[in-house]
């Protein structure tokens, strides 16, 4: 999947991996990757300016953690990340629905 495509959803997408557990940056590109099926196989590095904004604007914390015998930041939802996460998959659905309802076939007039 093309970068330019993944703008955007980013943010959306890593909160609702963390919604399931706290993990470092390399656990979320592995989940990221597994649950898309593999396209979405991304830098580690371009995760990690999303996680800082995300934690800047207060959805997200993280701490230094031993992991597979390294120091890594983890990082989870705050409780404001929590509900920006359901925020943001309710607005995913709309949109995903009113993209499938113009690039459907619309039904013939008359018919």
């Amino acid at each position: 999947m093309a970068q330019s495509e993944l703008q955007g959803h980013l943010d959306a997408m890593l909160l609702a991996v963390l919604q399931v557990a706290p993990l470092h940056g390399y656990g979320l590109v592995e989940e990221l990757r597994t649950r898309s099926g593999g396209e979405f196989d991304l830098a580690e590095g371009t995760i990690y300016p999303a996680l800082h904004r995300l934690e800047s604007s207060g959805l997200l914390s993280s701490s230094w953690e031993i992991v597979d015998g390294r120091r890594r930041r983890v990082y989870a939802l705050s409780k404001q990340g929590r509900r920006a996460a359901g925020e943001r998959l309710e607005s995913w659905r709309r949109f995903s629905r009113a993209i499938d309802a113009v690039l459907s076939p619309a039904p013939e007039a008359g018919r």
